[in-house]
């Protein structure tokens, strides 16, 4: 992908400074003119190979884009109307139908629910490297702008729609990935179910959601890097993924980890969520996101289960070998990071 230099590398550069100028704004005007730095940046990207798919997932990523971009101007440009300021801090001035207007504008562009429709079909047609990027990088901006909603505005109807937006992106990435046979339309169902569990941690705790961003991350990166690695790019079943023995079995414990398997560690995340919230009054949206992590984890656990089954009849378990390179290191710490750190914290706590 990034054979053109240096232009890859300068649309990365436009991509990171319009998620960065988002970040460290104030004002409603320069948010949304990072965000449209950050999507003309990250368009090239998308449309790098010139395939058919791929024009189509950029085509649709762009449409809904612009669509929360309008919803974001909307919203600002009611709240200047009532308070002749641009500063996002002038929330005595903010009126009701504003506030949905603006978190309605960043749950587009997150792909929030009931706002995540785009999501599988534009991932479904991208490069791993595409994917990886959508997947993680283009959520900081959306993400951490909503978590400035709820540290600036405790409102009861901010948080009702926080509780709503996390229990159905919950459900959504459960349902949604039950009868998916592509990796990436799978992988995007899960990146639901995370945001459900990332909006529902910045309700209790900024750290929290941030430990859960960067655990995703690290785990996002091993993943769509070994199915990068595998040369997999035009495979779209995961019984046709050609690769090692070794990357064969570590992508799927991660999707495994993903799920939140314990003791793996994506299973150390939701457990740091659960504890942060347990005793807070959303018991109830914290079952219901359980519940959706427990069908994530179902049908991560019927892939394991087949592809192992067709795995033992080809191979045979004394022949194994193990490759030992960075993807590998990478993927075994990330793996059985969550065991190491279960084991700190019962040493500590005895």
């Amino acid at each position: 992908m990034f054979s053109g230099l240096p232009f890859s590398y300068l649309f990365l550069s436009v991509m990171g400074t319009g998620t960065l100028l988002s970040i460290s704004s104030i004002h409603w005007l320069s948010i949304w003119a990072g965000l449209e730095i950050n999507l003309i940046g990250f368009l090239p990207l998308l449309v790098y190979q010139k395939s058919t798919s791929e024009s189509e997932s950029a085509v649709k990523y762009f449409i809904v884009q612009a669509l929360g971009s309008s919803f974001l101007i909307f919203g600002s440009l009611m709240t200047f109307a009532s308070s002749f300021t641009w500063d996002m801090y002038s929330w005595s001035y903010f009126s009701t139908l504003g506030l949905v207007v603006l978190v309605m504008g960043l749950s587009i562009k997150l792909g929030l629910f009931p706002f995540h429709y785009w999501l599988p079909s534009v991932m479904a047609g991208l490069p791993w490297i595409s994917c990886l990027l959508l997947a993680t990088w283009q959520k900081f901006a959306p993400l951490f702008l909503l978590l400035c909603f709820l540290e600036l505005n405790q409102s009861y109807m901010l948080i009702y729609m926080f509780c709503l937006m996390s229990a159905g992106s919950s459900l959504i990435g459960g349902f949604g990935g039950m009868n998916q046979t592509q990796v990436r339309a799978l992988l995007a169902y899960s990146s639901i179910g995370h945001l459900g569990w990332m909006a529902f941690a910045a309700l209790h705790s900024e750290w929290s959601m941030k430990v859960y961003l960067m655990i995703y991350i690290l785990i996002s990166i091993s993943m769509f890097g070994s199915l990068w690695a595998s040369d997999s790019g035009l495979m779209k079943n995961i019984n046709n993924l050609k690769t090692s023995t070794f990357m064969q079995m570590s992508i799927m414990l991660l999707l495994l980890s993903l799920g939140g398997l314990p003791p793996l560690l994506g299973f150390i995340s939701k457990l740091l969520v659960i504890t942060v919230s347990s005793n807070g009054p959303w018991m109830f949206i914290l079952l219901v996101l359980i519940v959706g992590s427990l069908m994530s984890l179902f049908y991560y656990l019927s892939l394991f289960f087949s592809f192992f089954l067709a795995f033992s009849k080809k191979y045979s378990l004394v022949n194994l070998t193990m490759n030992l390179n960075i993807i590998s290191v990478i993927n075994t710490i990330n793996i059985f990071g969550g065991v190491l750190i279960l084991m700190m914290s019962l040493t500590t706590s005895m």
